[in-house]
């Protein structure tokens, strides 16, 4: 009678799937009769969760800000900012000490609170001045481009906003506050390194007050007062009215929890920094120059390059401008950019960094095709980008009018070798017809290869006047064979210097790695030196293997050779150098003849000791 019962018991709960308790039960059971009393299942303890935020409504990130680590030096980012920028040399100069300033007193104040007898609550530096930015330049010297060169450096959260839109409220354009939120969501939801990010605010300088209207610009003046808390320290609230995704996420917390959620960033170890033309300021700072140079004092510098002025503006020429003086008082550090000439243009384009050229090279690299540029084109592309009086935003539309012809035409071809030069710039069309008709001219792709080349030349030399910098930077030496590969890989990888640097390590490191794990499992001891280091990294990058998979298949080419010469004199650990990997059987011939010597060595000793 018990085992129909039993059956229709299981066919009821045939579907119904087991909860924790039944589960352990089952199992419990299971294991008792097969094992008896030697194991048994121990329920893990639940412990009660604290709520999402804390106290002060911040809600712990995936990990922490990072600034305990941070010891980056004034010279470091200088020198960093000096491979990517050309000209700029005081701003360079003030941003790196400034900024790394900035971010080294947030480490050793969260140093010292964690060191506090006090307690973990103790907040020091009331009244404390935060290095906050002002830049002032013409459009296209590389405001916007140094920032976020910046923040690439420091690893830390970067936004930018535009000043004109905002408004006080909100109503009308965006809420200043906004950017604090939106540093959130670059910091993937860590507040706690949003809370040590950098926020960019261009054209300031139009949010000044109208200096042509009687009595306030309440708007623009609305702006600057809604700035001066987050550029001070205020908590920012994250869950906003008109954000529905804040409050729909707010509705189901609530739901879940029974507790009203609260997260808010604190903006006091956030760096602001803002930039604009000023375009009227280079008025106000000649004025008031000449009123205090009035009799024998009187400024008698020239006043034809007026950007030149602006070099000697004062806290009371920006108020004078439209700016409320409290507004003021939170941009301690003023900047000013130099006017890019020419030449200085032309620098740009020569930098191996710049990334208008490092974009047209990949733009054609996506059609297969190496472009290469002669000096004397990239000059003709600086004059032309000078007379747009656009800095380096001229250079872009010069060379993209230049070569737009070409980007069309050349990828339906065969094409796979472009040098521009000076016709090219001078006379696009009638050049490209030309290069459709003698692209495999000897002398063509002469005149190509002689700028391959020159090319390489320069960016080894580019390396070596840095190599200290780089060295430094990589752990890794710069000589001559290696500076070659750099070459090869920022060419290859159509990168910056930098990353090509940064991807050289990275393979030395495979390359180790996977030498330790051989030394484990062949019969033989190796180990790479230098040479052969950068050796297997040429052969990875000129034919596209993984550098751990070469290593490993140039090891086991080696091996056999290397276990006759062990199983000769019995030597078991073994250098190998560049030769060996491009000429193995001669390293391999070298080492038996070395092997036969030093036994014939042996034999005649054993011959002449005996009586």
């Amino acid at each position: 009678m018990e085992e129909p019962k039993t059956k229709e018991i299981e066919k009821a709960n045939a579907g119904k799937l087991p909860n924790q308790q039944e589960l352990e039960k089952e199992l419990g059971e299971y294991l008792s009769k097969k094992y008896g009393d030697r194991v048994k299942i121990i329920s893990p303890f639940v412990v009660p969760q604290k709520d999402e935020a804390d106290s002060k409504g911040r809600e712990p990130g995936p990990e922490d800000s990072g600034m305990e680590n941070f010891f980056m030096m004034p010279e470091e980012m200088e020198s960093y900012l000096d491979g990517f920028v050309v000209k700029q040399d005081q701003v360079k100069a003030v941003l790196g000490t400034k900024i790394c300033t900035h971010f080294n007193r947030i480490r050793f104040n969260n140093q010292k609170e964690s060191e506090s007898f006090s307690g973990a609550d103790k907040k020091s530096g009331v009244g404390m001045i935060k290095n906050n930015v002002l830049m002032i330049g013409p459009t296209g010297v590389g405001k916007t481009y140094m920032i976020k060169l910046i923040a690439q450096k420091l690893g830390v959260p970067f936004v930018k906003g535009d000043a004109t839109k905002f408004s006080e409220t909100g109503y009308v354009g965006g809420d200043v506050e906004d950017l604090i939120r939106d540093l959130v969501y670059e910091a993937d939801e860590n507040i706690e390194l949003a809370e040590n990010g950098i926020v960019y605010i261009d054209e300031i300088d139009k949010i000044s007050s109208s200096r042509n209207l009687i009595g306030h610009d309440v708007s623009r003046t609305g702006v600057q007062r809604a700035l001066l808390k987050p550029m001070e320290e205020t908590d920012v609230d994250l869950k906003v009215p008109h954000d529905p995704i804040s409050q729909i996420q707010a509705i189901e917390h609530y739901r879940r929890t029974g507790k009203k959620e609260k997260k808010v960033v604190n903006t006091k170890n956030i760096l602001f920094i803002m930039s604009g033309a000023f375009g009227d300021l280079a008025e106000i700072i000649k004025k008031r120059l000449q009123r205090q140079g009035i009799g024998f004092e009187a400024d008698v510098r020239p006043t034809e390059i007026p950007w030149e002025i602006l070099k000697d503006v004062r806290a009371q020429d920006l108020v004078e401008f439209g700016f409320e003086s409290e507004f003021v008082g939170r941009l301690p550090v003023v900047v000013v950019f130099d006017m890019l000439n020419q030449e200085d243009l032309f620098e740009i384009l020569k930098n191996p960094n710049n990334p208008i050229i490092i974009s047209k090279r990949m733009d054609f690299r996506a059609y297969g095709i190496d472009i290469k540029f002669e000096d004397d084109a990239l000059q003709q592309i600086a004059a032309l980008a000078e007379n747009e009086k656009t800095g380096a935003r001229g250079l872009v539309s010069a060379i993209e009018k230049v070569l737009i012809p070409f980007e069309t035409r050349l990828p339906s071809t065969e094409i796979k070798r472009f040098l521009v030069t000076r016709e090219v710039v001078d006379n696009p069309e009638q050049q490209l017809s030309e290069l459709l008709e003698k692209y495999n001219d000897p002398d063509w792709i002469d005149r190509f290869e002689k700028a391959r080349s020159t090319e390489v030349a320069e960016i080894k030399q580019y390396i070596e006047e840095r190599a200290e910098y780089f060295s430094r930077k990589s752990g890794l030496d710069m000589y001559d064979q290696r500076l070659e590969l750099i070459a090869r890989l920022y060419l290859r990888h159509v990168t910056d210097i930098d990353v090509a640097i940064e991807n050289l390590g990275t393979m030395y490191e495979q390359v180790q790695t996977e030498t330790d794990a051989l030394r484990e499992n062949l019969d033989v001891k190796i180990l790479f030196d230098d040479s052969a280091v950068d050796e297997i990294i040429r052969q990875a990058v000129d034919s596209g293997q993984n550098v751990r998979n070469l290593t490993f298949q140039l090891a086991k080419r080696l091996e056999y050779g290397l276990r006759l010469v062990k199983d000769r004199v019995g030597k078991e650990d073994f250098i190998i150098d560049r030769k060996a990997l491009t000429d193995m059987e001669a390293f391999i011939s070298d080492l038996m003849k070395k092997a036969y010597h030093s036994e014939d060595a042996c034999v005649n000793e054993k011959r002449e000791e005996e009586p």
